[in-house]
């Protein structure tokens, strides 16, 4: 790993997998060290990150994780609902590939098998995520307009709007959450285009009120700033 473009990339999953926390502090030295990468990309790379809206850059202080209030995150989940609801209304409305059909069902089968134990394994979570993303993903990228994917892509970078982030604590929600997989496929594959839209709507911004309700529990939301959602 050499490359600006792959340091940016590795620092990315991070904040939005919720690694590295809002607020945190990316000093450049130990960052390089760690990283084993030279100062060169690893400027490039942070510079990226700020454009991009996931740092900021405070003059003499270096680069911090950028926070998000409660309201941004909001926003950021709904502008997301609407558009992977579009983009899976196009997928039904065309017709999936059947390659798209086969990874999509998948996906599934692997959630199916994580939550077949009946509670939530914290090794379990690394695994379920990348079978969400790659769920969502690969609807995104099916759907044939790239700006739609663009656009989510821009949302992620408020990153408890992310798809890589999770309330990993309660069985039942997971569950429920991953039923709605179930009842997006079926309506794609059925290419019915509004329920497939309406289905993911409702998917994501399900997401937004478990992540809202944990923000409102936790005390580290003070005036308006999310410090802290669980992370496991």
């Amino acid at each position: 790993m050499t490359s600006a473009s792959d340091v940016a990339e590795l620092l990315r999953e991070r904040i939005l997998s919720g690694e590295v926390s809002p607020g945190a502090r990316l000093q450049q030295t130990p960052l390089s060290e760690a990283l084993g990468v030279s100062r060169t990309p690893l400027r490039e790379a942070l510079a990226q990150l700020a454009k991009e809206g996931l740092l900021i850059y405070e003059p003499n202080r270096g680069y911090a994780v950028r926070g998000f209030s409660a309201a941004e995150i909001g926003a950021a989940f709904k502008v997301r609902a609407r558009l992977e609801a579009l983009a899976c209304g196009l997928v039904a409305t065309v017709g999936a590939p059947p390659d798209v059909i086969v990874r999509l069902r998948d996906c599934i089968a692997e959630g199916d098998r994580i939550l077949s134990k009946r509670t939530l394994d914290p090794d379990d979570l690394a695994p379920y995520r990348r079978m969400n993303v790659d769920f969502h993903e690969t609807i995104i990228a099916t759907c044939g307009n790239r700006f739609v994917g663009d656009f989510v892509r821009q949302c992620h970078n408020v990153p408890m709007a992310s798809d890589r982030v999770f309330i990993w604590e309660d069985y039942q929600v997971i569950a429920r959450s991953h039923d709605d997989h179930h009842r997006i496929l079926d309506a794609i594959v059925r290419r019915d285009a509004q329920r497939a839209e309406d289905l993911m709507q409702e998917h994501i911004y399900f997401a937004w009120l478990v992540l809202l309700r944990k923000l409102e529990a936790s005390p580290g939301v003070e005036a308006g700033t999310v410090q802290l959602v669980e992370r496991i």
